[in-house]
């Protein structure tokens, strides 16, 4: 029998807009444009003859058609995760690809790897910078992200949500400066005197003496220990911390569970 060819792309679009109900929030997930999210989404909505989704007052909405498949698409995801992971099975098990945003890589994730690997010669690590990994663009058995919670995959925080604001040491050119970077929880709409696209680069500009930011406690703790920066305020309590996630298949390998129970125990 002659199979239907699929929109695979355009149907993992579809899922992440679905859960989301935003178009904007499903792009950064995916690490595309909103207006690509809305390409795709038209595109599928064409290929099928349907509307999947509808604005309101209220914003984005699922049609009863859009709502209809998704149960069993979701499904259909996982099964193809599992079949990957099926064939998968028993090869690289000592080989792990794990993606993390750099300055936690290598303040946090880097020594403790080198510990795991001490203790098991055998072990090979591939390592990716990765702000926000993306499972479904990259092949990863595990990956940190800065985040509320573990949001869709499975996860294991592995650091309180603390905050704190640090500046240069010994740079008095640099009072009054800012350094902002994207999703810092800054309460003030003045805009950053130094802009940057990440925490590890936020905390490199204070250590240069560019001005103070606002980073997680967690990924600025050991600078703040060896005296590079100095603390401004806090810490305090914020919304999000690092967690260590990945889809169901991997956290059902061995291998996956094994290196997880060692990092939490680092902690």
């Amino acid at each position: 029998m002659k199979r239907t060819l699929l929109p695979l792309n355009a149907l993992r679009v579809y899922d992440a807009a679905a859960r989301h109900l935003s178009f904007t929030k499903a792009a950064d997930e995916l690490a595309v444009t909103p207006a690509a999210v809305g390409q795709q989404i038209r595109a599928l909505e064409d290929h099928l003859g349907t509307v999947l989704f509808r604005r309101t007052s209220k914003g984005l909405e699922l049609t009863e058609e859009g709502e209809a498949g998704l149960d069993n698409l979701r499904e259909g995801f996982l099964r193809f995760e599992e079949s990957v992971s099926a064939m998968q099975a028993g090869q690289a098990v000592d080989r792990y690809a794990i993606g993390a945003p750099r300055g936690i890589l290598e303040s946090w994730l880097a020594p403790r790897l080198a510990a795991f690997q001490a203790e098991r010669p055998g072990v090979r690590f591939q390592l990716r910078e990765r702000e926000r990994a993306d499972f479904s663009e990259a092949n990863l058995d595990l990956a940190i992200w800065l985040a509320e919670g573990p949001e869709e995959f499975p996860g294991e925080q592995i650091s309180k949500p603390l905050w704190v604001t640090v500046g240069p040491v010994d740079s008095p050119h640099a009072k009054g400066r800012s350094v902002g970077w994207p999703g810092d929880g800054r309460d003030t709409d003045a805009e950053p005197c130094i802009a940057v696209g990440s925490a590890g680069q936020a905390l490199a500009s204070v250590i240069a003496g560019m001005g103070s930011a606002r980073l997680p406690f967690a990924l600025a703790s050991e600078a703040i220990d060896a005296g590079r920066v100095r603390v401004e305020d806090g810490p305090v309590e914020g919304r999000r911390s690092y967690w260590l996630v990945a889809p169901p298949p991997q956290w059902r390998q061995k291998k996956v569970r094994a290196l997880v129970e060692y990092l939490k125990a680092s902690i």
